[in-house]
This record gives C-alpha cells, structure tokens and sequence, in this order.
C-alpha cells in the first residue's frame, strides 16, 4: 500500500460531488488500503476518497484508540440520525484548525462493503460524526460550512 497526497481546502476536487461505484475492481481495492494507511499516518480518524484525489463514494472510518478496527463504506447513504451533539471538529483537508459543528448524535449508514455486500453501520457520539462528516464529503460538503462561530487553532499533542 501506499500513502496517498491528502488535498487541502481550497482544492476544487474537495467540492465536487463523487460518482458511486459500480463494481469492485483491484485499483478500487488498492485505493481503500491506500486511503487506511494515509488516514492512520496523518492520525485520522476517517478519510473520503476525493480527500486524495478520487471522486469515488468511498470512505474509511476507524474511531478506536489502537486504530485496529477500521470500517469501510461503499456508496454510504444515511438511513436514520437521531439526537444532537455539538463539539470541536476538524478535517485531515483543514489541517491545524478546529470549529464547533453541531451533528446528530446518533447515525445509522446504509452502504457496501469492499465485498459489495450491503452492511448497516451504526454508532453514537464520535462514529455518528464522522459517519456525518465522511458522508458530507462525497457530496463535495466540508465541515467548515457548518461551523458555528470561527475556526480555531488546533491544540497541537507534544512530540
């Protein structure tokens, strides 16, 4: 696998809405492990194709702590959301920089697997975020647009 360039705001690929895949080819394969090793390098914790450069509705999505569990969704369309939550948000795109959004808490995403079997994601709290922010992202959305108030500055982890 290989470390994909991750595209920054500003990009005009970042705007565009993605096209769903049909079938499951070995690029379309090599593009998913390629987009799981750029998201754990760059410490994410979920990735859209056209974040590296390919309008495909593809994302990887992996809230655990160790990053061992990673989710995989093909042409996701969300089914249900439910609750509100509102916190910090930040994009791999955006990099350095946070904003207040509000979400729902609760989500619950139809979509394929890298098999093209239909799976039914669901989760709370950080997974329904980024199960929203995701799927935003393959309708050329960025969380920027629905931040409440200004971007802030990161707080940056010590080395």
């Amino acid at each position: 696998m290989a470390l994909r360039q991750i595209r920054l705001i500003g990009d005009e690929i970042l705007t565009k809405k993605c096209r769903e895949v049909k079938e499951m080819k070995p690029r379309l394969r090599e593009l998913i492990g390629d987009m799981l090793d750029t998201m754990y390098e760059a410490q994410g914790v979920g990735l859209a194709a056209p974040q590296v450069g390919v309008l495909k509705q593809i994302v990887v999505i992996d809230v655990t702590e160790e990053g061992n569990d990673p989710i995989v969704l093909i042409n996701p369309e969300i089914i249900e959301l439910s609750g509100e939550q509102e916190g910090n948000e930040g994009c791999l795109s955006v990099p350095n920089k946070v904003g207040v959004v509000k979400r729902a808490n609760y989500a619950k995403v139809k979509a394929l697997n890298e098999d093209m079997e239909e799976i039914i994601v669901e989760g709370e709290g950080l997974l329904a975020r980024a199960l929203q922010h995701e799927v935003d992202h393959l309708s050329g959305e960025l969380y920027v647009d629905k931040v409440e108030g200004e971007l802030m500055i990161a707080a940056q982890e010590d080395e």
